[in-house]
This record gives C-alpha cells, structure tokens and sequence, in this order.
C-alpha cells in the first residue's frame, strides 16, 4: 500500500470516527470505465484499475477502500473512495485529495452524495441539488449529471433529457444518454450489445460486427477499445479488426 494514501486514510479515519454517519444510498455501480487519449480505467466491484496506452498492461493498486467511480483528470486516473473520503490517483506520482463522500466523478469534478462537488485539486466547484447516479463532462467542456430521472447540465440546470438511459456518451455538443454502452466517432458509433460490438453509420445501420461479451467501449487516441467486467482490454481499429499489443 503507498504510503501517502495510508497516511490519509489514517488521518481521515481519526475525523470519520467523530462525525454521524452518513445517509444510505443506493447500490455502488458494480462495473464502469472511463477513456481518455493516455488509455482506459475501470471499476470492478469496488477495484479501480488503469491500462495506459500503447501496452494497455493492467495496474490495479491496492486502496484504503472501496472505490465507487473512475476517471481521467490531468493525464491521471482517478478513483473515488467514499469510505476513505479521498480521491486517487491509481498509477504514476501518487497522489490523494481529502474530499468527503464523493459517489461520481467527471473529467472536471468530483460530486459528493448530497450533490456539492469538488476539484481534483479539492477547491469547490459548481454542484447540483440533489444526488446525482452518473456524470460525464461534454464535447462542450460542460458537465452533465443524471439526477433525479432527469439528465442536467450542471452550469444552469438544463434537463437535456428527461426519461434518460442509464448510461452517458460524450457527443460534440454535449452529452447524451444511453441503454448500451456506446461511443460516437467520424468513424461511426461503436456499441457493446452483451455479444457483440458493432459499428454502426449514423442511420443506425450495422456496418461490421465482431463476437463480444458486456464491457464498455470508448476511443483512445485512433483506437476503439474495450474493458470487460474481467478487465480483458481489447483494441481495435475503426473497421473493428483487432489489433495486437
């Protein structure tokens, strides 16, 4: 265990000992990744891991805790660690941020259960009323949350949508939702359906298909890449023939 996240951890017992215990939520997102242009992250039952480009080698550090959500801030992989109260960083320079009950993340800011979000840097940010389930920052450099049975925009409180999927995707303008895992590029969409990935032209038309279990599916750099639930990491090119690691 690193010894910067022990003494935070160890710090941060000390106060949770004294302070009420906080509200129920519900059930933690058992499986989520994130994807960014240094590679892909990913929880698994309270285990974050991060595989870097070009090698997509898994790192999967032990944490003082349980993590509830991942993402990329800064070219680092984050995981958010409610019972610790701390995000961190799971490879490279270690680094941990006290930041209270954080339950999702952003490529922004960390929201905590009572909606009231923070930066990687732990200064307050612009938050939301309420608990929010999911956020995704936009192609519009804005975050969105799911909340309430409505997607938002956090800056003004838009509702986007309001009977939304329960998966977000980044589109140009902002962010949308989703029934299955899917990401949108030039190229076309890419969707997980729980057997296969697919390609699809902006009709909705099936252009290519391969075999392939649920996992989710983003874009790093050129590549189309995929995390199952076991954390098999899979690369592809955007005709979707599998490329070697």
């Amino acid at each position: 265990m690193r010894r910067s996240l022990l003494a935070a951890f160890t710090a941060l017992s000390l106060l949770s000992a004294c302070a009420p215990a906080a509200a129920p939520r519900g059930p933690a997102v058992a499986f989520d990744a994130a994807f960014s242009p240094e590679g892909a992250t990913w929880l698994d039952n309270g285990q974050a891991c991060v595989a870097r480009a070009p090698s997509y080698r898994p790192v999967c550090p032990q944490l003082p805790g349980r993590a509830v959500a991942v993402a990329w801030q800064g070219g680092d992989a984050w995981a958010a660690l409610p019972g610790a109260g701390l995000l961190v960083t799971l490879d490279r320079a270690a680094r941990s941020v006290p930041v209270g009950r954080v339950v999702t993340l952003s490529s922004t800011r960390a929201y905590r259960e009572d909606g009231s979000a923070v930066t990687y840097a732990g200064q307050p940010a612009g938050g939301v009323s309420g608990a929010p389930t999911a956020a995704l920052t936009g192609g519009d450099g804005e975050d969105y949350v799911l909340l309430a049975g409505t997607l938002r925009r956090v800056a003004d409180g838009l509702i986007v949508e309001t009977a939304p999927g329960p998966l977000l995707e980044v589109t140009p303008t902002g962010v949308r939702s989703a029934n299955l895992p899917s990401v949108t590029t030039a190229a076309g969409t890419y969707r997980l359906t729980g057997t296969a990935l697919q390609r699809l032209d902006a009709s909705g038309r099936v252009l290519a298909s391969v075999p392939h279990g649920p996992g989710r599916v983003g874009v790093v750099g050129a590549d189309i890449v995929t995390v199952a639930p076991s954390g098999l990491v899979r690369v592809f090119g955007v005709d979707l023939t599998p490329l070697s690691r």
